[in-house]
């Protein structure tokens, strides 16, 4: 493996809350120096010297809300595809969900993933496993022998537990472990056949709604349990100012709280819809824009903590459908990054903040090595043009399925090499 040298790099680290003009050197896979004085520490013999020229060098991101058709639906994504977008879009590592079918519900299954992702992915793939079997919420899966098997937490994926007793146990268990049990709330009676925010515009399009409240109140149930239990969890994706309350006072209580939002609902608002566009059929859906507004302020003091895709890749049959009808899901691994940064260049977020939640707090709050360019760290980097413009377009797109919210948008940010382990896996 030859060496590299990014020399005149803006290194952006928030693991050492570093933000300055410098250098950092890759050899046998691993960071050696990254700083400003790293270039004067000496290269090594026969390195490639690259010329970053003032281009941001970044942990590289780590996804950790990624949803893949493999097994079961590899029409949709299968892991090789989907390591092969999120190199492209800056991804070194993913958190897969076990929404698969069968779930990821057994040891054999993990094992299956991290088999398939040694011999296919070209990013680190980290299967995190279902909470109930058969993603049910009903009876738990043996959180021991599947963290032991190398899940790397708990979730059940789209789906939310209705039992207080199972989310009880399941947050006490996974405390006895270490784990983290991540959950996506909303009260099925609530939505009831709801596709789209609750409001004025739902209206104007004949469609359900799904209230606010929906959202809001199991989270309130979930957060009450985690005071209960001391056990880690995390809101894997909230939407509304509601949500964003919650979380706050769980915080201040001292509750082992975490909460996570989906780039869409950071970046689009429930006008987005448009004419019944089903690619803007989402789950959370896309909210009002005070509820947009709420969650960018939520991540500037530190409220909200991860930034995640929810890459969540349907076919043509699922989505070329009536509105009500479609399925609910956008992919979002290879412009992750790019809409983040709609949030620097509007001056929403700083862009030390803005890494972190998409890098070094993913990587924390799963155990991942990764989300730092510490010497000693593994080389997981990516080397971005924070001013170059781009367009999405769909014969672009890396992904099986084509399903971007994001389709004709101009991003102004461009990833132009994401390296793993010290070994570039896309380039410009």
């Amino acid at each position: 493996m030859t060496a590299t040298v990014f020399h005149r790099a803006r290194i952006v680290d928030p693991s050492r809350g570093l933000d300055e003009t410098g250098t950092v050197i890759v050899d046998g896979g691993k960071i050696l120096a990254s700083g400003a004085s790293a270039f004067n520490q000496g290269t090594p013999e026969s390195a490639t010297v690259v010329d970053c020229a003032g281009k941001a060098l970044l942990p590289g991101l780590v996804d950790s809300r990624v949803f893949i058709g493999e097994p079961g639906g590899e029409h949709r994504e299968t892991i090789a595809s989907a390591s092969v977008a999120a190199a492209a879009g800056g991804v070194t590592s993913i958190v897969m969900m076990p929404d698969t079918d069968p779930a990821i519900d057994n040891v054999a299954l993990v094992e299956f993933v991290l088999r398939t992702a040694k011999d296919t992915a070209i990013v680190n793939v980290f299967p995190a496993a279902a909470i109930t079997k058969q993603l049910a919420g009903r009876e738990m899966t043996e959180f021991g022998l599947l963290r032991e098997a190398g899940a790397v937490g708990f979730t059940d994926g789209r789906h939310t537990i209705a039992s207080s007793l199972v989310m009880r146990r399941a947050l006490t268990y996974a405390r006895d472990f270490g784990a983290v049990i991540a959950h996506e709330t909303q009260d099925a009676d609530l939505a009831s056949s709801g596709v789209m925010n609750e409001g004025l515009y739902a209206s104007w399009l004949g469609l359900a709604g799904i209230p606010r409240e929906a959202e809001a109140i199991p989270l309130e149930r979930d957060l009450m349990l985690a005071r209960l239990t001391g056990g880690a969890y995390h809101a894997a994706k909230i939407s509304t100012a509601l949500s964003i309350e919650a979380i706050r006072r769980a915080k201040a209580d001292g509750a082992r709280v975490t909460a996570g939002v989906a780039i869409h609902n950071l970046a689009l608002n429930e006008n987005d819809v448009g004419e019944y566009r089903t690619f803007f059929r989402l789950m959370p859906p896309l909210r009002a824009e005070e509820d947009r507004l709420a969650m960018i302020e939520a991540l500037k003091d530190g409220t909200l903590d991860v930034i995640v895709s929810s890459h969540d890749p349907q076919d043509v049959d699922t989505k070329r459908l009536p509105f009500a009808d479609a399925e609910a899901g956008a992919i979002g691994l290879e412009t992750l990054l790019g809409v983040a940064l709609r949030l620097y260049h509007n001056g929403d977020a700083p862009l030390l903040r803005l890494v972190e939640t998409l890098s070094t707090a993913p990587a924390r709050l799963y155990g991942l090595e990764g989300g730092t360019l510490k010497p000693g760290s593994p080389a997981d980097i990516v080397l971005v043009d924070l001013d170059e413009p781009w367009i999405v377009s769909e014969s672009a797109i890396r992904s099986r399925s084509k399903n971007t919210c994001f389709e004709g948008a101009r991003l102004q940010g461009r990833v132009l090499q994401t390296m793993v382990a010290g070994h570039t896996v896309f380039s410009v």
